[in-house]
């Protein structure tokens, strides 16, 4: 192991979309699919709990010490596309806003809701990520992963992988996305691809706050319901706790007034789902994942 790729006792609140986050023992952030599988070997001789992030948007990260290796696939950035076929190979690394815009430029239709979404790849297909009833699945065709424990390679077909709602089945497995094949429709109209994606951006900025430290939604969706109208409903808008608030913008986002800690962001969490299941009878279930707190992913 290149020791110079270790960092030891590392502040992810950087790491985080929404700015907070503990100290880990040892962080890396690969640059290659070889350096990554270096990482994780050089975890289990050493018996170290391996944790991967990506963006670290939709992750809350205890303000404590996180013991192991964290790693933080941003820098795994490769991106083929083949804008004839539509074919598009990508790195668990690279960003959602990246590939949508790529695609429109080479003509590829399909991806142009993902613009406004500030995750990884890799991480977008960990938590099947989405706007609506959008998501990668649908254009995915297969998924190269590593299993962290044998360290073996394999290239899982899309029928080999369950989906749901904000759901994938590498949240239960020891698999890590290294990279994706994916197709999107070529021969797209340029200066209409263009413009939907731009104007899918510019409805993100004006409906949510974009531009503030944030999860991103905070909370699934119930069934036949919407977590933000619940949440509004209850008049919780603007509710503080600490330096956490509740965005006035769109209920179902955590806005961090740039002195939030991680306890504070988790009990305003914990205090809308209480609200909301003693006045509407319906427990909101968590988008965000969680490193630190004991709390089931």
């Amino acid at each position: 192991m290149n020791k110079k790729i270790l960092s030891e006792n590392f502040n992810l609140s950087r790491y985080t979309t929404i700015k907070v986050g503990g100290i880990a023992e040892y962080f890396a952030e690969p640059k290659s699919i070889y350096e990554l599988s270096n990482l994780i070997k050089w975890s289990n001789l050493n018996n170290h709990r391996c944790q991967i992030i990506g963006a670290g948007s939709n992750l809350l990260i205890n303000n404590i010490f996180i013991k192991g290796l964290v790693i933080c696939t941003k820098k795994m950035q490769s991106l083929r596309i083949d804008p004839y076929s539509g074919v598009v190979n990508a790195e668990a690394g690279v960003m959602l806003p990246t590939l949508s815009n790529s695609l429109a430029k080479n003509k590829l239709q399909g991806g142009e809701w993902a613009v406004g979404i500030p995750g990884t790849l890799g991480g977008a297909l960990y938590m099947n990520a989405g706007t609506g009833n959008l998501s990668l699945e649908k254009n995915l065709i297969s998924v190269k992963v590593i299993n962290n424990k044998t360290l073996e390679k394999l290239e899982i077909k899309k029928k080999d992988i369950n989906f749901d709602y904000r759901f994938s089945s590498f949240q239960g497995n020891n698999l890590a996305i290294l990279s994706a094949k994916l197709h999107f429709k070529p021969n797209g109209n340029l200066k209409k691809l263009l413009e939907t994606t731009r104007n899918n951006l510019k409805l993100k900025t004006e409906t949510q706050p974009y531009n503030l430290p944030s999860f991103g939604s905070v909370f699934k969706n119930p069934k036949d319901n919407y977590a933000a109208k619940l949440i509004d409903d209850m008049g919780l808008k603007g509710l503080k706790i600490g330096g956490a608030e509740i965005s006035k913008m769109h209920a179902n986002f955590i806005i961090n007034n740039s002195s939030a800690s991680s306890k504070d962001i988790f009990e305003l969490i914990t205090l809308i789902q209480q609200k909301v299941l003693q006045n509407k009878g319906i427990y909101l279930q968590p988008e965000v994942r969680m490193i630190g707190f004991d709390y089931p992913n």
